[in-house]
Formats: C-alpha cells, structure tokens, sequence
C-alpha cells in the first residue's frame, strides 16, 4: 500500500520534468533574444565608431572634417548598410567634429 505522501512525490516528479524543460526552454530563448539585442547594439557602436574614425582621419590628413557622409564614403571606404541603419551626420564647421548619431532602422 502507498502513502499519500509517495503518491505526492511521485505527482511532483511528473509535473517537475515538463516544468523544467519549459524553464529551460524559456532560459534558452531569453538568451538568443539577449544576444540578437547585444550584436544590434554592437553593430550600431561598431559603425558609429567607423564613421567617427573616418572623420578623425580625414580631419588629420586634409585639415577639415569631411562635410558630408557621403564624403567619408567616396574618400575613406565608410560603408552604410541603408537598409539597416541611418546616419546622421551633421557637420558644422571645418574645424569641429561633426556631431554623428546611429540608430537602428525599425523592422531591421
């Protein structure tokens, strides 16, 4: 004859094993989503760093910040994946570094 008590033991290893692997699961997936979010992030640091790289670089080698993104991307090699990201560059003088803001393009 079983106890209630064995019967509630053996009630709580069934429920625990599918429960586990739900939490597992979800562990998993908040995870991936986490590391999509980072590389997002990072890509957009990565590029706003390049584009400011590319200025610093024209600044030291023809004396003036570029004028334009389009400038950086004709003379020093700056690539723009448009459909992901928007720049925006806005220059104001030769002398002082243009202010450049990356952010991520919605459904990107």
């Amino acid at each position: 004859m079983t106890s209630g008590k064995t019967k509630f033991t053996a009630a709580l290893r069934v429920l625990a094993v599918p429960s586990g692997m739900a939490l597992a699961a979800l562990a998993l997936t908040m995870a991936v989503s986490n590391l999509s979010d980072g590389s997002t992030v990072e890509g957009r640091g990565r590029l706003e760093d390049a584009v400011r790289r590319a200025a610093v670089t024209c600044y030291a080698s023809e004396g003036i910040y570029p004028p334009t993104l389009a400038y950086l991307e004709e003379h020093y090699g700056v690539q723009v994946d448009e459909s992901r990201y928007t720049v925006f560059y806005e220059a104001f003088a030769e002398n002082l570094m243009p202010d450049i803001t990356v952010v991520e393009n919605e459904g990107a």
